[in-house]
């Protein structure tokens, strides 16, 4: 398995190449150069796995025996998930009328992240500990990844972590998360400018080959493949818990909502789609509506600025996943995908071309929903069924509240309400905090304040230089993995 650029431009690289990339160099984001077709009988055979199980093998059709042999990758999935407080990993609440949530966030930081990034942190150090090199991390956070991704690497020796996290636009909760975690490898940045400026400083640093390979620059965002390769056992496992039989031929299909904001998750559907699974896929976004557009009226535009909404990790305008989305759909055309994205880098507004958006709406379906819609879907979940939603699992719920279909259907929930008390609070409920989270309150933090008016890029170059020397004082050695 080789994975290529989405733009065409870079040569064919393997899962590790991948793992530790970023953008790709030509600014395109790494895809599989072929999907893995599943049959039938495979699906019926899959359908008695566990999640923990189903992500096993579906890593396994990604990362060649060569790479990583079979029972190296058991092993490292096995302890990427041994912190979840679910004996399932995941669990699936079947509540009335047909809503089905499917709970993805029995981690450590109660976000759905933390399932792909606990498997990443444990492939990135398999790499490491062969090679004995160090990487630099650098995330941008709209809210759960942050917490994710230093969870997965805190205190490791051969990574630094920077992460970026827009101030004041993250719950309380989320931001205690990244900033009471006191390690010498955990750096945090609180920058004053919403989700999509604190990427351009991120983009600026990949985009500078020579500095990105002096010190192994690399993304936990769900720009890193690794992360969209597991999120795909979602699909897999959601379809499984809610067909009713897998007995017909062909098999039933299972509608999946997803709420979606990078759009890593709708992503990892349309693999699993194209990989033969029966599932119809529903993009459903808040009001920052630019994938929703894109589905009904092939509209990739941004809006005036970014809307602060409930659901705050969905507070993003430019979705960079729509490009693994659009590569796929038109067939891997690279040069139609090349083009198009290097349009919207220039005018932030592209029409898709017809055949391109026909494909794009019959792969998926689309709803927004605003913050009435959340607030009613999550005072709705809890009369009928004393269950609290969070607000980005409530966009979702919108959906299945306002679309009755007899299409057995599930909805992702991709973190716990527990993080998200002023929205329960809007809407007359009452938060139930377990005692981790309480407890954040009361601990130290650290962060680095960016304001607006600074290179944010710079400071981060003078940073990341930093912690190199430091790393080259303990006895490291800062020599490229490539």
């Amino acid at each position: 398995m080789e994975y290529v650029s989405t733009r065409g431009g870079a040569g064919a690289i393997d899962f590790e190449g991948a793992l530790f990339s970023g953008y790709a160099p030509d600014g395109g984001l790494f895809m599989p150069q072929s999907i893995p077709s599943l049959d039938g009988n495979t699906l019926r055979r899959w359908s008695r796995l566990s999640y923990r199980d189903l992500v096993k093998e579906l890593c396994s059709l990604f990362i060649a025996a060569e790479l990583v042999p079979r029972s190296t990758l058991n092993d490292l999935i096995d302890r990427a998930f041994s912190r979840f407080r679910h004996k399932d990993v995941v669990h699936l609440s079947r509540l009335k009328d047909g809503l089905n949530i499917l709970e993805l966030w029995h981690g450590v930081t109660y976000a759905f992240k933390d399932l792909s990034l606990s498997c990443t942190g444990q492939f990135l150090q398999h790499f490491l500990e062969k090679k004995q090199k160090h990487v630099t991390i650098l995330v941008g956070t709209s809210g759960d990844t942050g917490s994710s991704a230093i969870e997965s690497v805190r205190g490791q020796k051969n990574m630094d972590i920077f992460v970026l996290l827009p101030k004041g636009l993250c719950t309380q909760i989320q931001e205690l998360q990244m900033t009471t975690v006191i390690e010498d490898n955990v750096h945090v940045f609180a920058a004053h400018g919403n989700s999509d400026e604190i990427d351009e400083p991120i983009k600026d640093l990949f985009a500078d080959v020579d500095f990105a390979r002096k010190h192994n620059l690399m993304s936990l965002n769900s720009v890193n493949w690794s992360r969209i390769m597991v999120q795909i056992a979602h699909h897999f496992y959601a379809y499984f818990q809610c067909a009713p039989s897998l007995d017909t031929t062909p098999l039933p299909m299972v509608e999946i909502v997803v709420p979606t904001g990078g759009g890593g998750n709708i992503t990892a559907g349309c693999i699993a789609q194209k990989m033969g699974l029966p599932i119809r896929l529903v993009a459903v976004v808040n009001s920052n509506d630019i994938i929703h557009r894109t589905v009904q009226h092939g509209d990739f535009s941004l809006s005036e600025s970014v809307k602060a909404t409930l659901a705050s990790a969905m507070d993003i305008q430019e979705p960079y996943n729509m490009e693994r989305i659009l590569w796929l759909l038109s067939g891997s055309d690279s040069r139609l995908t090349k083009t198009l994205m290097e349009q919207f880098s220039v005018s932030k507004s592209i029409k898709l071309p017809q055949d391109l958006h026909r494909k794009l709406s019959e792969t998926l379906r689309s709803c927004s929903a605003s913050d009435k819609d959340i607030v009613r879907a999550m005072q709705c979940c809890w009369e009928e069924n004393r269950y609290l939603l969070c607000p980005h699992s409530a966009v979702a719920a919108h959906y299945h509240y306002s679309n009755p279909d007899g299409t057995p259907r599930c909805c992702l929930a991709p973190a716990s309400a527990a993080k998200f008390q002023d929205a329960l609070l809007q809407a007359g409920l009452v938060p139930q905090l377990p005692a981790e989270i309480t407890a954040l309150t009361a601990m130290e933090t650290r962060s680095t304040p960016l304001e607006r008016g600074q290179d944010w890029a710079q400071v981060l170059r003078e940073r990341i230089e930093a912690a190199a020397q430091q790393w080259k004082a303990q006895g490291g050695q800062s020599v490229p993995l490539g």
